[in-house]
């Protein structure tokens, strides 16, 4: 009868363990954060494309928030709140960079090769402290076009100074900047408009009088970009690739619809 009880025990602890699923927090800026009325807004940030990328065996909570640098994202206490969340075997993106960059705001600006490869690091060290994988995103690109079609960098030393953190604390990293360069090109400077948030006066009850954007993207744009981290997931065989649906990484994402 004793060791009948304490199978029961052994089973039911491995039952209980077998339950628990790994969560997939996102820390970042508007580019990846949730938007609300989704169903209205025809912004979407990447992030909140993954549920419908991803298997229902992870968890995704995405605390990316618009406006946010590094150094707000710690100052306001938002690192904090995922940090004591964190448990072993979960999992973090990290993508900052567009917000570091205003150099006008002292709330947000971060010198590329000091604070803001400091703040990385301290993501780096306090995600694995807590038994969590972190996975370090360069920013993705604006839509900035020149005269002669080139698409032409925005984000000076934040990109590089991410892919520095990554090579010299051994960190999986996924080259957005890239990625999203290679998409971007792909599809031109007039057919891009498409991946972010060009729309004429009337032509969205959202957005009534239109608008012109080349930072933020659309739905299709944000399930592009989406696709594309998950798939370069899958090529660097990292652990989060077993939680990928299948028919994301199927598609050719460069090749226009």
């Amino acid at each position: 009868m004793k060791n009948i009880f304490i199978y029961s025990l052994i089973f039911l602890s491995f039952t209980i363990s077998a339950q628990i699923k790994p969560t997939l927090y996102l820390i970042g800026d508007s580019t990846m954060s949730d938007k609300k009325d989704p169903d209205r807004n025809p912004e979407h940030g990447w992030g909140q494309m993954l549920p419908e990328l991803m298997t229902s065996k992870i968890n995704i909570e995405n605390h990316a928030v618009n406006g946010r640098s590094t150094r707000s994202f710690i100052s306001e206490g938002r690192w904090e709140k995922v940090k004591n969340k964190l448990q072993p075997g979960d999992f973090v993106f990290i993508q900052f960079g567009h917000n570091d960059q205003k150099i006008q705001d002292p709330e947000r600006y971060t010198n590329p090769f000091t604070q803001y490869r400091a703040n990385l690091e301290k993501f780096v060290k306090e995600t694995r402290e807590k038994g969590a994988n972190p996975i370090l995103l360069s920013s993705i690109v604006r839509r900035n076009f020149n005269e002669s079609g080139v698409l032409v960098n925005t984000h000076g030393e934040y990109p590089l100074v991410t892919r520095m953190v990554a090579e010299h604390m051994d960190v999986p990293f996924i080259d957005m900047q890239l990625l999203t360069e290679q998409l971007e090109t792909a599809y031109g400077p007039e057919d891009s408009k498409k991946l972010h948030l060009h729309l004429e006066p009337g032509e969205d009850n959202y957005e009534p009088e239109g608008m012109q954007d080349d930072t933020h993207l659309s739905e299709k744009g944000a399930t592009l970009v989406a696709s594309l981290v998950l798939q370069e997931i899958y090529r660097k065989d990292l652990k989060l690739k077993k939680y990928i649906k299948t028919g994301v990484l199927k598609e050719d994402l460069l090749q226009k619809d």
